[in-house]
């Protein structure tokens, strides 16, 4: 029992965290909106219900979604959900097929789709999965619509500098897995600039790992924002919107061909809204 309180108190730690941080990126969204001129964008909340019998299998979740003047379309999502993995899809979970695959599993996942093509795409999420294990995962990576190498240089140093507070060798790893996994091998290119990206972070000490994945959300809310007010008001031609439009093609085929978060919420019942949320409003090929 004493074991099952633990667990029990430690979700309630990470889901707590992963609200607090929606509610601290939205506001400084918002921030940004008001700094940038009249008419800002507000964020528009939506709660979802997942099915589920007798507290067995259910929970839910919170769109954010804000469409603006700085932000084109962005949207801040939190979930807590529960139940039992199909037969199919728990042998690709890590410790599901040992429980009956039997899972809790809570997150923040953000896209922003910008309306200056001077201002880079992002994402970032962090999230816990339970199972018989426990662990963490998530990253952030930046998609520029038009290259630029100090944004793409400061991101990443703010990353490295969150990743070096806590093991010297979680950058080089999580960097080259973000490489890897940021990547569309039907195109032979690269998704954007980068970031890092991790997954099935158990290092023995929970402590140690929750502490991480809450500096991720952190420098995150740090760095970015301070990339979006550089560029947010510097001119932009129609060639460059252009650019942008075609560029952000090569994110929708990532999200619907190979990203995990897009499956994972999609194979365990979650929100059809939510989970494709973080494709653009306007693209072309």
């Amino acid at each position: 029992m004493a074991a099952e309180k633990l667990t029990n108190d430690r979700q309630k730690q990470a889901s707590g965290w992963f609200r607090s941080l929606r509610d601290d990126i939205c506001a400084e969204f918002e921030r940004i909106e008001t700094e940038f001129g009249p008419s800002p964008g507000r964020f528009e909340r939506k709660n979802w219900d997942r099915p589920g019998e007798n507290n067995k299998n259910g929970g839910g979740g919170e769109m954010s979604l804000m469409r603006g003047n700085v932000f084109e379309k962005v949207g801040v999502n939190i979930s807590e959900v529960w139940g039992t993995f199909s037969e199919e899809f728990r042998t690709q979970i890590p410790g599901a097929a040992e429980n009956g695959g039997q899972f809790w599993a809570a997150g923040i996942s953000l896209v922003a789709h910008m309306q200056s093509p001077l201002v880079p795409a992002v994402h970032m999420n962090t999230r816990m999965i339970a199972t018989s294990k426990r662990w963490f995962g998530g990253g952030a990576d930046l998609t520029p619509m038009i290259p630029n190498e100090q944004d793409a240089r400061d991101f990443h140093a703010a990353l490295e500098a969150c990743c070096d507070r806590h093991n010297p060798g979680y950058y080089k790893q999580y960097k080259e897995w973000a490489d890897k996994y940021f990547f569309l091998p039907h195109r032979n290119e690269p998704r954007g600039a980068g970031g890092i990206f991790y997954d099935n972070l158990d290092s023995g000490n929970w402590d140690a790992d929750f502490a991480f994945t809450q500096d991720v959300g952190r420098t995150f809310l740090d760095i970015y924002p301070k990339l979006v007010r550089r560029n947010m008001k510097s001119p932009w031609t129609e060639e460059q919107r252009e650019a942008q439009l075609v560029k952000r093609g090569r994110y929708v085929e990532f999200n619907l061909l190979y990203d995990r978060g897009t499956t994972f919420g999609l194979k365990t019942g979650g929100n059809t809204e939510a989970i494709l949320m973080s494709l653009p409003p306007t693209v072309k090929w």
